[in-house]
């Protein structure tokens, strides 16, 4: 004999839960893509890779911007970089980026992203709340100007602003509270 199910407050309370749970575990494995424009023209220059393990004798002094960034959650990501200006070059660094060593730190970089002339491409693994130094730069010398980069992965980008940005956070900071300390005292003197 069937046992007949009794739907009870507790037991669709479980079924709401369980529901609930494979959403979230469905919306977890959909791809996040973080894009941002940047230009390369008077950037500063280094001596850009050609390889993992050596440095290019053509991109000696190549212009560059670097964007650095971590991610809130592990997982493959792939990098994209396209410009209709330049030939681009893209590199990865972890967990800094030191343009008079241009291969310190250095996780992953590509030209040319399946013959393209205007695209480069990689996917490599990032590990969550790691400090990530993505540079765009161009193949040669006299390549540089306006790019598109996109991030895609299982999670979220998280760009890390730069010391300068952080000292006038700061100094924002410090004249709100002093605006506050001043109405307090005024509030008082009243």
């Amino acid at each position: 004999m069937l046992a007949r199910f009794k739907y009870t407050r507790r037991s669709r309370m479980k079924l709401r839960t369980i529901a609930a749970a494979a959403l979230f575990a469905a919306m977890g494995a959909s791809a996040q893509a973080y894009t941002f424009n940047g230009d390369t023209t008077g950037g500063p220059t280094y001596n850009r890779p050609f390889t993992l393990l050596s440095l290019s004798g053509v991109g000696t002094a190549v212009h560059y911007a670097a964007f650095t960034f971590s991610v809130d959650m592990s997982g493959s990501y792939t990098f994209n970089t396209t410009t209709a200006e330049y030939d681009p070059f893209i590199a990865l660094h972890s967990p800094s980026f030191d343009p008079t060593a241009g291969l310190t730190n250095l996780l992953a970089l590509n030209d040319d992203f399946a013959g393209s002339f205007s695209e480069s491409q990689f996917t490599t693994a990032l590990s969550a709340g790691t400090a990530y130094v993505l540079i765009n730069t161009g193949y040669g010398n006299a390549d540089f100007g306006a790019f598109t980069t996109t991030i895609t992965g299982p999670g979220n980008v998280v760009a890390v602003p730069e010391p300068a940005t952080w000292g006038l956070m700061a100094l924002g900071m410090l004249g709100v509270s002093a605006a506050a300390a001043r109405r307090r005292k005024q509030a008082l003197a009243a």
